[in-house]
């Protein structure tokens, strides 16, 4: 049985051409959010919505007990890994936080201005272990923010490698080498 420890997390900036794989222990939650522009030229509907995303990614950041692992977007998309589902939906449902307020308001908006912007999430619970990851080339995001950082070798240098047994595993079963 051989140990691998977990390599130093490189800035996200950082690019790396080594191989990394991340693992977190225990189950977790990815939450997808995001907004679609309907009516660019209708800027007062839409701009709001916009302006709200960065004021909640700041408070998560800044208040890691709320449970948000980490996060990171691109465009008019975030994708979020959460610890639970209750924390999420705690989150979601506090008076105290910048969702619920901004929540309110773009419905309050959207009786007036229908089909101007629209807004989408989706949630997935993952158990532990039951998922891959690889950076090559790019600095880690996702769970490469959230989890820890290991060399993509042993049975984690191939996809179906790191998709056997738990992230928890410290056994390593060599596997070849592939995408």
């Amino acid at each position: 049985m051989t140990q691998t420890a977990a390599v130093s997390r490189p800035s996200a900036a950082a690019r790396s051409a080594e191989r990394l794989t991340a693992e977190l222990d225990g189950d977790f939650v990815v939450f997808l959010i995001g907004m679609q522009i309907n009516r660019p030229w209708k800027v007062g509907s839409w701009l709001p919505v916009a302006m709200a995303m960065p004021r909640m990614l700041r408070e998560l950041a800044q208040q890691p007990e709320l449970g948000c692992l980490a996060s990171w977007g691109s465009g008019l998309s975030v994708i979020q890994y959460w610890r639970s589902a209750e924390q999420l939906q705690a989150y979601a449902h506090a008076q105290s936080q910048q969702h619920l307020p901004a929540w309110r308001e773009f419905n309050r908006r959207a009786r007036t201005a229908a089909g101007d912007v629209g807004i989408w999430h989706e949630t997935f619970r993952v158990r532990a272990g039951e998922y891959e990851t690889i950076y090559v080339g790019t600095a880690p995001r996702g769970l490469g923010q959230a989890g820890r950082l290991l060399p993509a070798s042993g049975r984690r240098s191939s996809a179906a490698g790191r998709l056997q047994g738990a992230a928890t595993s410290a056994s390593e079963n060599p596997a070849p080498a592939s995408l």
